[in-house]
């Protein structure tokens, strides 16, 4: 398989989902479940990301702490059988016994805020962060558990040491078993500094899988992930697209104008997109010529959403077919096969998308308008570790061989208990044969699970302006469209409003109460009774 660089291969979303899968075991695990384990569904599409290189690195993450695990495995075992031979016969292996339970407790400290992998385990502020809405006594006490446990170790040790005790094995061995983490530390480091780095991602290679296995789903990945349709479980819609935000939708009766003729053709969906499609196009010229927004780099393309049917190898993503479809479905209104217009907005370096998707019916002597904008959130704040590591320079040995001496116990266990979670995988992967499973949609996006739950005030501005910017420009698209097939536009121009500025609008009531805004209240009276 080659390795061409793809329309997103070099953004910074891509680059630091590529990071996150050395610093967050977890994302690393979901990646791999959701796009290895899972083969017969095809991805959700990528937004401002590649999703091949965030598989091949996650990939390469894990056979690191699979190397890192066995080497501790071998030493643990020299550890305790060494441990054994020196104690009184009938006595268990103590030292090993207790360092062991220090490796448990620091591990448990760090997995309680999220585990890191086994060179980079979590920091003590991403810790707090993680402990939030606990008991502030539990916040107080969760960071230094860690520190405290080891320092308690050793000075047991020296004690006993002091005290004439034969016990140079709990004074040796620790030590010895830093040097695999210290080693994984140095692999991880030499990556994040040759590849993942800001410059060095510029130009390096697109990575890529390496087993056959890996390749053959990179390769169904490559022809997904940008094509101008996608597959859809109907309980699972838009995934990958994000949270909804503040969708909406109406339905207008299409009445002629007195006076007027017919227009010039049949007035169908195909109509309207070709009226909203050249405002949009105008927003984007019109911001690249004046300014730096980010709405100089609008995408507009139109997309299509197809139901589960064939396995995922029969499914054809050609632009022949895809256009097919495309054209089939614009003016058709299906429940099953559903056409969207989709505008893209990428800001804050990929780090939020906004996506607008429209959706045109006017069968029946009605318009029936649909739009839905979703917002990817920024991705976690931890994978920016990835500047710090790289920053640090090669000759920076005696500072990482200290960070692998006071993360080496939490760090060995947590590569043991990933190592001990990719066999699971890879038996349970096996076993259920995924190429040869039921048909199914995406159940999760890779950009998605590495976003965060919010975002900032500046950010949260920007997509309300993006949002409503690119509404208007829908609305004055529609609104010409019917103007131009001489339909009356009053009546929508008045739900436009009402719409825009958060109202409720209502064609004809009778009976019954309305509320709208926060804390209102409707109450619908009547009389019965005499008097």
């Amino acid at each position: 398989m080659t390795s061409p660089v793809r329309q997103d291969s070099r953004t910074e979303a891509t680059r630091l989902l590529c990071a996150g899968t050395y610093l967050d075991i977890e994302f690393r695990r979901r990646v791999i479940e959701e796009l290895v384990e899972h083969e017969e569904r095809p991805i959700a599409p990528s937004l401002g990301v590649d999703v091949v290189p965030v598989l091949a690195h996650a990939l390469r993450a894990r056979r690191q702490d699979a190397l890192t695990a066995l080497l501790l495995l071998a030493l643990w075992a020299i550890f305790i059988g060494v441990d054994l031979a020196t104690e009184p016969e009938g006595v268990p292996p103590i030292w090993s016994g207790l360092y062991a339970l220090v490796c448990f407790v620091q591990w448990s400290a760090h997995a309680t805020a999220g585990r890191g992998s086994a060179a980079y385990v979590v920091d003590r502020r991403t810790l707090r962060e993680a402990l939030k809405g606990h008991r502030a006594p539990l916040r107080a006490l969760v960071p230094v558990i860690p520190p405290v446990v080891a320092l308690g170790y050793w000075i047991f040790a020296f004690y006993a040491l002091f005290e004439g005790a034969d016990n140079w094995l709990a004074l040796i061995f620790p030590l010895v078993l830093v040097l695999p983490v210290w080693m994984h530390r140095s692999r991880v480091a030499a990556v994040m500094r040759a590849e993942l780095g800001k410059k060095a991602f510029a130009w390096a290679p697109r990575a890529l899988p390496t087993s056959p296995y890996h390749l053959r789903i990179a390769r169904a990945i490559d022809r997904e992930q940008y094509a101008g349709l996608t597959i859809y479980d109907p309980f699972r819609p838009f995934i990958g697209m994000g949270s909804p935000y503040e969708p909406w939708s109406f339905a207008l009766e299409l009445k002629k104008r007195e006076g007027t003729v017919n227009g010039t053709g049949p007035f169908t969906g195909r109509t309207v997109i070709e009226l909203v499609r050249p405002r949009l196009e105008a927003l984007r010229e019109a911001a690249a010529a004046t300014s730096r927004d980010r709405l100089k780099d609008l995408e507009i393309e139109e997309f299509v959403y197809l139901p589960v049917g064939p396995p995922r190898p029969r499914l054809d993503y050609e632009t022949e077919t895809v256009r097919r479809h495309v054209t089939e479905s614009v003016d058709e209104g299906g429940e099953a096969r559903r056409y969207f217009l989709r505008v893209r907005i990428g800001a804050w370096d990929e780090q939020v998308v906004v996506s607008v998707l429209v959706r045109v019916h006017t069968q029946g002597g009605m318009l029936v308008l649909e739009v839905v904008p979703h917002v990817l959130t920024p991705i976690k704040p931890e994978f920016r570790a990835v500047d710090v590591i790289a920053a640090r320079g090669e000759d920076d040995i005696l500072r990482d061989g200290l960070r692998a001496f006071l993360t080496g116990p939490a760090a060995g266990f947590a590569a043991a208990v990933s190592t001990i979670r990719s066999a699971v995988s890879g038996f349970r992967t096996w076993l259920a044969d995924p190429r040869r499973a039921a048909p199914d949609g995406p159940a999760g996006s890779v950009r998605e699970i590495a976003g965060t739950r919010t975002v900032s005030l500046f950010q949260e501005m920007d997509i309300s302006r993006y949002v409503k910017t690119v509404q208007d420009r829908i609305a004055s698209g529609v609104r010409d469209a019917l103007r131009s097939q001489g339909y009356e536009t009053d009546q929508f121009e008045q739900q436009i409003v009402q719409i825009s500025e958060g109202g409720v609008y209502i064609g004809a009531m009778s009976g019954g109460a309305v509320a709208a805004g926060s804390g209102a209240q409707a109450k619908n009276m009547t009389k019965s009774g005499g008097s």
